[in-house]
């Protein structure tokens, strides 16, 4: 029978039950009936001394069914109203069917009272692995893993899950009618931890520790949501809170870092000594190029010059010239551009 079709007949009950003047005689009619069936005939006789008492306790026995009948009109409603929470759905289960029709999304509904809502989240939800309380982790729910080197690595973790709005009914039946939580603390925490191990183990313990933990973070958040996701359920932002590793292994780590440091320190200074030495040949290359290119420039220009005045002695000019000779010195003779002069009368 509907829900709302039960409501209705317990309200018809319940309003005819307040209202109606005959109430308080069918409890009075239920008392004496069951009296008559012990009552011998002597004691009948004293029924008109009873009348007044019959009706106080007719009254008390129908004030009793008629709140038996709203207590149960409540259950039942109780029942028939189920709410599904923000960033939740509702598997509908019904005991004589199996699971019914489309989940239920957030706000109230109404169902039968056979039908059982399991919920999920479908909202993001952030969930831990601590060696402190934290959020949904208990006391300590940390736990350690192996590097590629076989040390030990305690870790500490978070992520978020939810699960698929599209798959909660698979998972449902997958995992047997558990709620989202229990599930969670069955199955999703106990494979977060067994497939952490198998990622840790491809990586160093200085990775681990050191500048590659984020690239260690996201193989782990990919590797998980791979795994998860045939489940329906997805993981995302994975991250180690903490990682650490015994006393003699850090010291180890400490030295090697120190080493790297100092290292790296040294390489610096040598490469800066060889950027200055290169800067400075550089710099005396510059300056005997600007040097051989001022003796270059200067030589032309000589060269300009000597070309020039050459090109200026004319044999006017040398006609000229011997002239002038000849009348200062006597007889002499001008060869070309160098004018020596001979004195022809020393001859």
């Amino acid at each position: 029978m509907p829900v709302f079709t039960i409501l209705v007949i317990l309200a018809a009950i319940l309003l005819w039950l307040l209202l109606s003047p005959l109430f308080s005689k069918i409890g009075g009619s239920v008392i004496r009936k069951i009296r008559n069936i012990f009552q011998s005939e002597e004691r009948k006789e004293n029924e008109d001394v009873e009348k007044k008492e019959n009706n106080t306790n007719s009254w008390i026995v129908g004030a009793v069914i008629a709140a038996v009948i709203i207590i149960i009109g409540l259950i039942i409603l109780s029942m028939s109203i189920t709410k599904v929470p923000a960033g939740y759905v509702g598997v509908k289960y019904n005991m004589n069917g199996g699971v019914e029709g489309d989940v239920l999304d957030q706000g109230w509904h109404f169902k039968s009272p056979t039908v059982k809502v399991t919920l999920y989240t479908v909202g993001i939800e952030q969930s831990y692995l601590t060696s402190g309380k934290n959020g949904d982790s208990p006391d300590n729910d940390s736990f350690s893993a192996s590097s590629s080197e076989g040390k030990s690595i305690q870790i500490d973790l978070t992520y978020t899950y939810n699960y698929q709005h599209d798959k909660v009914s698979e998972v449902f039946t997958k995992f047997k009618g558990q709620s989202g939580k229990t599930v969670r603390d069955s199955f999703i925490k106990p494979n977060i931890i067994s497939w952490t191990k198998e990622v840790i183990a491809r990586y160093k313990v200085s990775d681990v520790l050191g500048e590659k933990r984020a690239d260690v973070n996201a193989a782990l958040t990919k590797y998980l949501a791979d795994k998860f996701d045939p489940y329906g359920i997805s993981i995302s932002n994975v991250s180690m809170i903490n990682a650490s590793v015994d006393k003699e292994t850090q010291k180890a780590i400490n030295s090697k870092i120190q080493a790297q440091q100092k290292a790296e320190t040294q390489a610096i200074k040598n490469q800066t000594a060889i950027d200055k030495a290169e800067a400075d040949a550089k710099v005396k290359k510059t300056k005997a190029q600007a040097d051989a290119d001022a003796r270059l420039i200067e030589a032309k220009a000589e060269a300009e010059a000597n070309k020039k005045l050459s090109s200026s002695i004319t044999n006017e000019l040398i006609r000229m010239k011997e002239a002038e000779a000849r009348y200062k010195h006597g007889w002499v003779t001008v060869q070309g551009a160098d004018a020596v002069v001979k004195d022809d009368s020393e001859k």
